[in-house]
């Protein structure tokens, strides 16, 4: 129980944070879309902090990008600034960070250095291509009148884990089995990736089998 309400007053914390940054935001008249923009451009920073082998600050940063990305939709709500070129400025712009951020951990493990691998760089781009598809293949459904939400890789788990990966690499000279964790974030984001995306390809299909009385093939 007391797990349970330490874990409430954690959420209800943070909750007070955020409100309140988006009260104060409101208030000084920041609209929702600069906040947007300033997301993906910390996101650039981060991935300038991945290709020279900062992956711990990369992780801070990468929390500090999402943050931004917070705020933006629920400082469009309390100002009544909702627009659609609003909504399709966030969903592209995150499709950009997402891709930024395997970008430089490609370029780091591409790089001249004593912890190039292939492996790596491949692993990267498999998540970085997966990781596209998956919202892709959930935008193109959703317009065509089908919700594809399905799969337990989704965007928010993969920022989870590239933080993750990132806040345990900082001690390259380590050991540690705790240390340097990047490797094995790389394969659960490339596997799960490509995984959700068959996955929402196959929800998609009998979606579409079942709207069009089974002639989908």
């Amino acid at each position: 129980m007391a797990r349970v309400n330490l874990g409430a007053s954690i959420s209800r914390g943070a909750m007070w944070i955020i409100d309140s940054m988006v009260r104060g935001l409101a208030t000084l008249g920041v609209h929702p879309n600069a906040l947007t923009t300033i997301g993906v451009m910390i996101n650039v920073g981060c991935c300038v902090l991945f290709g020279f082998g900062e992956f711990f600050w990369a992780g801070i940063v990468l929390i500090v990008a999402n943050i931004f990305d917070m705020l933006d939709g629920n400082v469009a709500r309390l100002t009544g600034n909702v627009t659609k070129f609003g909504s399709f400025l966030d969903s592209s712009l995150d499709r950009l960070s997402d891709m930024v951020a395997f970008l430089g951990i490609m370029i780091f493990y591409a790089g001249n250095n004593t912890h190039k691998s292939l492996l790596y760089v491949t692993l990267a781009g498999v998540a970085w291509i997966g990781s596209v598809l998956v919202s892709y293949s959930t935008a193109r459904s959703e317009a065509l009148g089908v919700k594809a939400n399905v799969g337990f890789l989704q965007r928010p788990e993969r920022i989870v884990l590239l933080i993750i990966g990132a806040l345990s690499t900082w001690d390259w000279s380590s050991d540690f089995f705790l240390f340097n964790r990047m490797p094995q974030v790389l394969w659960v984001l490339a596997v799960g990736s490509v995984w959700t995306f068959v996955h929402r390809m196959i929800h998609i299909w009998k979606e579409f089998k079942l709207i069009e009385g089974g002639t989908a093939n």
